[in-house]
């Protein structure tokens, strides 16, 4: 698929077809030879026993786990769940006890991935036209930083906080996902430095390998802390939800699907932690993602990717509707299943080009090490 996006069909032998999407970007070879494995334990078996198909993927071999496998295990995971819902003419969410929410709220990337590439102003008048166009959340990243970064870069980043802030206002919601580019020594420095901003979070302030560090990093600055996006399994999460973050990012198409996700977000319920599931990724997961929101009653907010990648993310379905933003706010889509209708035509066409595979950003430090992403 253009993009990675790894689209998954799921048919019965009555003709119904379930649709789900897996993630894991620059590894979408690797995982499509993962659901292919995958689907040789559950094809000819019935596909409303979901539960039991996703302990047979997930721990019936003696090696398991790992990103690879828990996003092809997602993909299907998902696709059984839309043809559950298909199955007894009702959205998914209503198989999981039905909504708890009418709407749930979205936010906005601003200023790419990168803001440090963009001018102070240049980020307030784009906060400006985000809020203008109805949202009243946006989430922006820093460039790379190296593990003990120079005093000039961080005073940067704080001051494109500062600009966005003073020109959204104290009602607008303000993010920074710092995507692991930050040290447990960089990241203790920084966030005391980002509290007269009132963020709703910041994201994996270190990196998930650090986990160990967010105890101590959530002791020492009253800022909210999120993580999760490259954590796969209620066991990843296990330590996270009780080292005092506020918001666990558990992704649909990387976690395990539905049936994971939703452990995931009880789990972190226990602990009074929110849910906010990643999703910058294709429809399929955001629909996934979705029917998780409606459902979950600690789901706090839902990324997605419609603003980021235009019309490119609508070519796959027949109908947009299901993802109108109503003044940056998600309804629930009355659909059976996920909600969305594919357009399969569009997806055997790109998936005869070919998926790009191995293309994840690099960048250098400045001494020409690798910096991680």
């Amino acid at each position: 698929m253009p993009l990675e996006w790894h689209f998954v069909r799921v048919e019965t032998d009555e003709g119904l077809v379930g649709w789900g999407e897996a993630g894991v970007q620059a590894r979408a070879r690797t995982v499509a030879t993962a659901v292919t494995e995958l689907a040789e334990l559950i094809v000819g078996k019935d596909p409303l026993r979901i539960e039991d198909h996703w302990q047979v993927m997930t721990r019936g071999a003696f090696f398991r786990g790992g990103a690879i496998l828990a996003s092809a295990t997602a993909a299907i995971d998902i696709a059984l769940w839309d043809l559950a819902g298909k199955a007894r003419r009702e959205p998914t969410h209503r198989l999981f006890g039905g909504p708890v929410r009418d709407r749930i709220r979205a936010y906005s990337w601003l200023g790419g991935d990168e803001i440090g590439a963009h001018t102070p102003e240049a980020l307030a008048t784009e906060a400006k036209a985000k809020v203008a166009d109805g949202f009243t959340a946006l989430k922006v990243s820093p460039s790379p930083m190296t593990a003990l970064d120079r005093p000039g870069r961080t005073e940067e980043l704080v001051e494109r906080i500062a600009a966005i802030r003073e020109a959204i206002g104290p009602e607008i919601d303000l993010a920074l996902d710092c995507h692991g580019r930050c040290s447990p020594a960089t990241a203790e420095r920084l966030l005391p430095l980002l509290e007269p901003y009132h963020l709703l979070f910041v994201e994996e302030p270190v990196l998930p390998e650090l986990t160990g560090a967010l105890a101590a990093l959530a002791a020492a600055s009253p800022v909210p802390l999120a993580t999760g996006e490259r954590l796969y399994s209620r066991w990843d999460f296990k330590d996270v939800v009780t080292s005092g973050v506020a918001v666990v990012q558990p992704d649909v198409s990387h976690a395990g699907g539905l049936s994971e996700t939703r452990r995931i977000a009880a789990l972190a319920e226990t602990y009074g932690v929110q849910v906010a599931p990643h999703c910058p990724l294709g429809p399929i997961a955001l629909a996934a993602a979705l029917q998780l929101d409606f459902c979950t009653p600690n789901a706090l907010i839902q990324e997605q990717g419609i603003d980021f990648f235009g019309d490119v993310f609508f070519q796959y379905l027949l109908d947009p509707a299901p993802f109108a933003l109503h003044e940056g706010w998600f309804e629930p889509s009355p659909g059976p299943g996920l909600g969305i209708d594919v357009d399969e035509a569009a997806v055997v066409r790109a998936a005869e080009l070919g998926a790009p595979g191995g293309r994840e950003r690099t960048w250098r430090q400045p001494d020409g090490a690798l910096g991680e992403y």
